[in-house]
């Protein structure tokens, strides 16, 4: 498992599509997570203020800021920093072959017990130390992510009711195999037969684009 500089368990960035991470060299000092829900004004006519009425929540957003240095192993640092700038690319091996539209990566952002999975809005990246032929070894990359999954959404209903844990669905995207969709959900490609009895497929190596697929729970 990768460590920090210091030796302590690293926060993580996770390209869900490849499994690719990247983990931090020094673990932030701190990070923001912000919320916004939206709110409707009705008619004010004779009051003081309108009576508002919940329109939609919004997506959290989480922003930190991560350090690397290579002064020490005197190499690029941006081979360190550039999977996190792929995963804000479309990734072709994810585009829809009907409507040829692609999207960037979700990603996953793991530090101890806290996990978000969103996508990536924004990213800067600073250089601010170089060796002599002006190749930088040290930079602070500022990151912004948006949330796409809310964990509560799927949670299990209350035990007394028997419905058990409630099913996902995910989106297929040209190039998915059930045995990575297995790894991805289950962390075990040898899974995939669940998922195929689950959404009845007959055949497995050629799924359709644009269907959506129920992954079943383990529990």
């Amino acid at each position: 498992m990768p460590t920090t500089r210091g030796g302590l368990e690293p926060a993580l960035v996770i390209n869900k599509n490849t499994h690719e991470q990247v983990a931090c060299m020094f673990n932030p000092f701190e990070y923001t997570i912000t919320k916004r829900n939206e709110y409707e004004p009705g008619k004010t006519k004779g009051k003081n203020i309108p009576k508002i009425s919940f329109k939609q929540g919004g997506a959290q957003m989480l922003r930190l800021r991560l350090f690397f240095d290579t002064y020490t192993e005197q190499t690029d640092v941006r081979e360190l920093t550039a999977p996190l700038w792929q995963m804000m690319m479309i990734d072709p091996d994810r585009v829809n072959s009907t409507t040829g539209k692609g999207e960037p990566p979700h990603v996953l952002f793991r530090w101890g017990r806290f996990e978000l999975e969103a996508v990536i809005t924004d990213i800067s990246q600073k250089m601010s130390l170089f060796l002599k032929d002006g190749t930088p070894v040290r930079t602070v990359v500022d990151i912004s992510l948006q949330q796409v999954a809310d964990e509560n959404e799927h949670a299990g209903q209350n035990p007394t009711s028997g419905g058990g844990v409630a099913p996902r669905t995910r989106t297929l995207y040209s190039g998915d195999r059930l045995d990575l969709i297995a790894w991805e959900e289950y962390e075990d490609s040898t899974l995939w037969r669940r998922i195929a009895a689950a959404n009845d497929l007959l055949d497995p190596l050629h799924l359709k684009p644009g269907q959506n697929i129920v992954i079943p729970p383990l529990e």
